[in-house]
């Protein structure tokens, strides 16, 4: 049986909730005791109005997934969609994700452009997904996806001497109910490339796999995502933090009203 209610976000030891615009009202959010709400980019035509952000920005540090090769974006070109963007909203800088970006944006160069938005956004977030060394090269906080890695990344990192902030994103499911957890997370950990290898070919992703398949996902349930009861989840955001995040941030990949009931 789940139980998800905002309270239980608080009680998993989640610091923030990401939105995806595509799929809710991002204004829903305002109700989830968190202190940071993070708005993923879905494409331009699911942007939040500057309205919807300037409501959120008032009860939350709110940050604006913004994909800096991306015609709106771009600093070292088009940039007009920062227009929309109140004062008081944050950024996420990204590289962007190929399904939201033309062939064109595609092509253009990653490196200049953090550092050309850093400059005129330095408290922006950098995601770290497929440009690991140039977001670490920009000194700027790192927003790195949970990966069967992290918590030894992140120690290493300190060892190493690195002291910015270091923010964690992860789908997060908070119920042990394995068809529930295989449903909203399953499609997502099966991408994950040394899953997809150990995965039979062919195999079903959601709650119908069986066998080989399931226990795959499952066990990459535990690597690349938040899962479990509210205990399970509080136990590994403290070890998260424990080994140097400073804040996670889990996206409710069952939906955002599993979090509001």
């Amino acid at each position: 049986m789940v139980r998800s209610t905002a309270a239980a976000v608080t009680r998993a030891g989640l610091d923030g909730i990401a939105v995806k615009p595509a799929e809710c009202d991002v204004l829903d959010a305002r109700t989830v005791p968190v202190g940071t709400i993070a708005i993923d980019y879905e494409g331009r035509e699911h942007l939040p109005s500057t309205e919807a952000l300037e409501t959120l920005s008032r009860n939350a540090d709110v940050r604006l997934t913004t994909p800096v090769r991306a015609d709106g974006f771009d600093p070292l070109g088009d940039d007009s969609l920062l227009e929309v963007v109140p004062e008081n909203v944050g950024r996420v800088l990204v590289a962007g994700h190929p399904a939201y970006l033309s062939e064109g944006e595609r092509e253009r160069a990653v490196a200049p452009r953090l550092g050309a938005a850093l400059e005129t956004a330095p408290e922006s977030w950098v995601g770290t997904e497929s440009v690991e060394r140039i977001a670490m090269a920009t000194g700027a906080t790192q927003y790195d996806l949970l990966s069967r890695t992290t918590e030894r990344e992140l120690r290493a990192l300190r060892a190493a001497g690195f002291e910015g902030d270091i923010a964690v994103y992860a789908p997060t499911v908070l119920t042990d109910d394995e068809g529930t957890v295989l449903d909203a997370v399953g499609t997502y950990v099966a991408r994950r490339r040394p899953v997809a290898r150990a995965l039979p070919e062919g195999a079903n992703a959601d709650s119908t796999a069986s066998g080989r398949a399931r226990e795959v996902l499952l066990s990459a349930a535990d690597d690349y995502a938040l899962v479990g009861t509210e205990g399970d989840v509080r136990a590994q955001t403290d070890a998260l933090r424990n080994a140097g995040a400073t804040t996670v941030v889990g996206y409710p990949a069952a939906g955002l009203e599993s979090v509001l009931e």
